[in-house]
């Protein structure tokens, strides 16, 4: 079989070829609108970049917020995982289908089409094909009969995928990606028709959603929830402003106007404790704050444009983050995430809001369609780069040998890179730590 497909960084079974699809799940850049959800925030937002642009906390006199590992240590509660896991395994399903459609709709022979790899758990033959559900259900692959020694079909059958014209099997090759960006869409689409587009506005104060044990804050009072709205006097402060007062003033009282709920204000007098270098911490996560509300499109025309309007936004996210993770590759490599990290992150999205889950399906899909595009070894863009070649070359195949050692060499590397970061995220599940 020759496959095409999506991998989700698991390698293929051994009898599979070497042309399998691997696909990495890269963090994102912050997002050009102001309403991804919370849980989603880690995933989406890289450490490097996160101060200067994202609209989440910012922790004063304490450690900056934890990224998609934060989101894999606390994964927990089956349902939320379940979840996670159909929405993923519903976008290999859409990925794996468009090659599939593309393929049968030219009369291209098709031998295979799975979810998963590794062993069989189910399977039924239709029309020729092999269908089957295997036992990891984190990647999948459309088998072709052009290379298998035991088709019974002739070598320079015209139907054969390998025989087909460059346009066709560009169609193929592509068609994987082109569903993942429909398939965004029309996830956009509907969450614009049913639950709606959630929006942030702006409300006065500054919001405290965390407090350190022991810190100067909790000594003095600050709560979790509180809204700051005031400071020495001064009414409706910035975070950049409020953490520029507090870290010089350490030793000294800084009063504080809150808004506590239950209560109309309070004031306190907090007193930042000093740092090493002489500057002052309170030991809380700051944030922007805002009243969350959902738009929801009154007819199918206004749904048109809100679900464009928000689709380009993410599209806009996704390639940013593309272009951010090669020009600041060394920062933000371990922000690469694997499968096991996409799950933990879609879980915590479902555990605060199962209206989040269009949002995360819709990144995931774009994201994939980003990656598979790149001209690189066992991803989609190199097959369609070596097609590219062939047609450069007016027609003239590349050699097998030399085609097979370059995905070879890819796929090397993407099985050592996945192997690790599905390492990497299940030691950092908290019942596999409990268990060390």
């Amino acid at each position: 079989d020759e496959p095409l497909g999506l991998s989700s960084l698991l390698p293929p079974p051994p009898s599979l070829p070497s042309k399998a699809r691997f696909h990495l799940f890269p963090s994102l850049p912050p997002q050009t609108h102001p309403h991804p959800p919370p849980a989603l925030q880690p995933f989406l937002f890289p450490r490097h970049r996160r101060r200067r642009r994202r609209r989440g906390g910012r922790e004063v006199g304490g450690h900056p917020s934890a990224g998609p590992s934060a989101a894999v240590a606390g994964i927990e509660g089956p349902q939320s995982v379940a979840e996670a896991a159909s929405v993923l395994a519903a976008i290999i399903l859409v990925h794996e289908g468009g090659h599939f459609l593309a393929a049968t709709l030219q009369g291209i022979r098709v031998s295979k089409f799975a979810v998963g790899f590794g062993p069989v758990l189910a399977s039924f033959v239709a029309g020729g094909v092999e269908y089957s559900l295997r036992a990891f259900p984190l990647g999948g692959f459309v088998g072709f009969p052009d290379d298998d020694p035991d088709s019974d079909v002739p070598p320079d059958d015209a139907d054969l995928l390998k025989n087909r014209p460059v346009l066709d099997r560009i169609l193929v090759v592509s068609a994987g990606v082109a569903a993942n960006v429909v398939f965004a869409y029309l996830i956009v689409f509907a969450q614009v028709l049913t639950v709606g587009l959630p929006v942030q506005e702006p409300v006065p104060g500054l919001l405290v959603p965390e407090v350190r044990p022991g810190s100067a804050a909790a000594r003095d009072g600050l709560r979790p929830g509180d809204v700051i709205l005031g400071i020495n006097g001064a009414t409706a402060p910035s975070v950049s402003e409020l953490v520029d007062v507090i870290k010089t003033s350490a030793g000294r009282n800084v009063a504080m106007t809150v808004a506590r709920e239950g209560t109309k204000s309070v004031e306190l007098s907090v007193v930042p404790d000093e740092n090493a270098d002489g500057t002052g911490r309170i030991g809380v996560q700051l944030s922007p704050n805002y009243r969350l509300s959902k738009v929801r499109a009154k007819n199918l025309a206004q749904a048109s444009v809100f679900a464009s309007r928000e689709f380009l936004g993410l599209s806009a996210t996704v390639l940013d983050g593309l272009k951010q993770t090669f020009l600041n590759f060394s920062q933000s490599a371990s922000k690469v995430s694997g499968p096991v990290a996409i799950i933990a992150v879609g879980a915590e999205v479902a555990r605060s809001s199962s209206d989040g889950l269009f949002q995360f399906a819709a990144v995931i899909n774009l994201n994939l369609a980003v990656i598979n595009l790149l001209p690189l070894p066992a991803l989609d863009g190199g097959s369609l780069a070596l097609i590219l070649v062939e047609a450069a070359r007016g027609g003239r195949k590349i050699p097998r040998e030399v085609e097979q050692r370059i995905m070879s060499s890819g796929i090397l590397v993407v099985v050592m890179l996945g192997l690790f970061l599905i390492v990497r995220d299940t030691l950092n599940l908290d019942f596999i730590k409990e268990m060390l």
